[in-house]
């Protein structure tokens, strides 16, 4: 999952070096961060959230097949 979201975030922002992915698991939960700069802060979440959204549904039909929960957090360093 990890891998998937930072060529996706990758693909999308001026900056791809500015994207870091962290991720914290627990036994049926994953809690997935993205950090971006603050001016690709826009491409990542779209215009109303749709293409963060879009993101999120793909991720929790990639948890959803190993039976967990994943949620996605998007941040910037500022």
């Amino acid at each position: 999952m990890k891998e998937f979201l930072e060529y996706v975030a990758k693909s999308l922002v001026d900056n791809p070096d500015g994207v870091v992915v962290e991720v914290e698991e627990d036994d049926d939960e994953v809690s997935l961060v993205l950090n971006v700069e603050q001016a690709d802060m826009g491409r990542v979440i779209g215009r109303d959230g749709r293409i963060a959204n879009a993101i999120r549904s793909l991720l929790r039909v990639m948890g959803a097949r190993d039976g967990r929960h994943v949620e996605l957090e998007i941040v910037t360093d500022e």
